[in-house]
C-alpha cells in the first residue's frame, strides 16, 4: 500500500521547489574580500537548485559567494541588503517569493544582475530569456541585460529541439505539437524526494492532466511556434536526468522535408555550441556510436551533473515520421548549470567557466 499521495505533490510541482539541505558552512558576510571578485548572492541557496549553483561556484577564484547566516535567511531586511550588495543575485525561490525579492532592488541600483530560476518572469518581456543557444543574438542579449529568466528544464529540451526548425522554415509557426518527457524525481523538491528515497512509491507517474503545466507558456513563446503544445510530463524512479521527445509527421512540415534535413538544420544551429551536441542521425548510427543502452534504450540519466544537452533525430522517411529527443540533466542544463552559464555571460566571464 503506497503510504504517500504522490499525485498531490506532482500536481503542485513548480519548476523550482525549495528543499532544506545542509550546505557548506557559513563563514559570515564578507562583502569586500577582494575588489577583483564578483559578489554573488544565492537567495534560496539551501534548495536543490541553490545548492547545485553554490557547488558549481564554490571553488572559483573570480567569484565571492556572500551568504546570509542560517538564522537570518528569512529576514527581509537582511536579504534586501545582500541583494543590493551583490554584483549578481540568483533567485532560487518559488514564484511569489521571487517576485517579492526582485522588487527589493533599490531604484538607484543599476548594477546588480538578477537571474531568476522560477517561472515568475519567463514570459515577461522586461526580462531576457536565459537560453543562450536560442538564436544567434541571444547570448549578446544576456550579456547586456540585468534581468535574466532561467529556462525550465522541460522547455529547455522542447525549445532546443523546435526553435531551430521553426527559424529554418521546416516547422511552420502555429503547428500544434505534442511533447512527451520523462524526468528524474529531484525536480519535485523535498516532498517528492522523500517519497522516492524513503518509502514505497510508484515506479512511474504521468501528471499534468489539467493541460496547464507552468512550463507551457514559455514553450509556446520561445519555440517560435506561437501556439502551446500538448505537454505530457512524467516522473520515474531515478534522481537526475531527463529525455524530452517531440514526434513529427512530415505532413506538418515544409514540403519535401526528410529526416536528414531536420538533422542538418539542428546540426547547423548548434555547430558552435559549447554545451549542446547533435548526435549521429538515425537509430542505426546512434547504435553504432554506442549511445543506446543495451543497444535499445535512450537512458535519461547519462548527463547527470553536467550542463550538456544532446539532440537526437530518429526518422522513417518511408512512413513520413520523425522523433526528436533531447537528453539533459534536469538540475544541470535544466536548472543550476544554465543559471551559472547565464551568470558567466552577464558578469563578463567565459560561459564555460565552472561548467
Amino acid at each position: 500500500m503506497i503510504r504517500h499521495n504522490l499525485f498531490y505533490f506532482l500536481a503542485t510541482i513548480a519548476p523550482f521547489t525549495t528543499v532544506a539541505f545542509t550546505s557548506k558552512p557559513y563563514s559570515g558576510p564578507s562583502f569586500a574580500l577582494s575588489a577583483e571578485k564578483k559578489k554573488v548572492f544565492i537567495d534560496g541557496e539551501a534548495g536543490t537548485t541553490g545548492l547545485q549553483v553554490r557547488d558549481r561556484l564554490a571553488d572559483r577564484d573570480d567569484i565571492e559567494i556572500i551568504s546570509i547566516p542560517d538564522e537570518l535567511r528569512k529576514d527581509e531586511a537582511e536579504r534586501k541588503k545582500y541583494i543590493n550588495e551583490a554584483d549578481a543575485v540568483i533567485l532560487c525561490l518559488p514564484d511569489a517569493a521571487s517576485i517579492e525579492a526582485a522588487s527589493w532592488v533599490e531604484s538607484d541600483n543599476d548594477r546588480t544582475v538578477l537571474i531568476d530560476a522560477s517561472t515568475a518572469f519567463r514570459v515577461d518581456d522586461a526580462w531576457t530569456y536565459g537560453f543562450p543557444e536560442l538564436s544567434p543574438d541571444q547570448k549578446d542579449s544576456i550579456k547586456k541585460t540585468k534581468r535574466i529568466s532561467n529556462p525550465g528544464c522541460y522547455p529547455t529540451g522542447f525549445i532546443g529541439l523546435t526553435r531551430p526548425l521553426v527559424d529554418a522554415g521546416i516547422i511552420p509557426a502555429g503547428t500544434p505539437l505534442t511533447v512527451n518527457a520523462i524526468s528524474g524525481y529531484t525536480g519535485g523538491g523535498k516532498g517528492l524526494m522523500a517519497i522516492f528515497e524513503e518509502g514505497d512509491h510508484e515506479p512511474w507517474a504521468g501528471y499534468g492532466y489539467s493541460l496547464a503545466h507552468k512550463h507551457i507558456p514559455e514553450m509556446g513563446k520561445y519555440s517560435g511556434l506561437g501556439t502551446k503544445p500538448i505537454f505530457q510530463p512524467q516522473i520515474a524512479s531515478f534522481a537526475q536526468g531527463m529525455v524530452v521527445s517531440v514526434p513529427l509527421h512530415y505532413g506538418w512540415l515544409k514540403e519535401g522535408t526528410t529526416g536528414a534535413d531536420i538533422h542538418a538544420a539542428l546540426s547547423k544551429h548548434y555547430e558552435d555550441s559549447a554545451f549542446i551536441s547533435v548526435m549521429p542521425y538515425g537509430e542505426a548510427a546512434v547504435k553504432e556510436a554506442d549511445l543506446l543502452e543495451r543497444g535499445a534504450f535512450l537512458r535519461p540519466d547519462t548527463l547527470a551533473n553536467t550542463n550538456k544537452m544532446e539532440m537526437f533525430v530518429f526518422a522513417n522517411d518511408d512512413l513520413g515520421q520523425a522523433l526528436l529527443c533531447a537528453r539533459l540533466d534536469n538540475l544541470g542544463k535544466g536548472a543550476s548549470g544554465a543559471a551559472v552559464q547565464n551568470l558567466n555571460l552577464a558578469l563578463g566571464f567565459d560561459e564555460k567557466t565552472g561548467l
